[in-house]
């Protein structure tokens, strides 16, 4: 799994903030490609759940306030 995506999954929104603010950094500095695209095969290949997106999405809606 993703180390950002694992994160942010078992985080709660007032935890440990800057660490994953460090690793959200490191991620977008190797990431290559398109986003959706990438998350779309996770989702079809199984390495995700339908149920894993969703909290990650709620969790990084949450976590705005404090990236902005």
């Amino acid at each position: 799994m993703n180390p950002l995506f694992q994160a942010m999954t078992q985080a709660s929104p007032m935890g440990n903030i800057m660490n994953i603010a460090q690793r959200f950094q490191q991620f977008r500095n190797q990431f290559r490609g398109n986003p959706q695209q990438q998350v779309q095969q996770m989702l079809q290949s199984g390495r995700i759940t339908q149920a894993d997106y969703d909290r990650a999405v709620q969790v990084a809606q949450q976590m705005q306030q404090y990236l902005r």
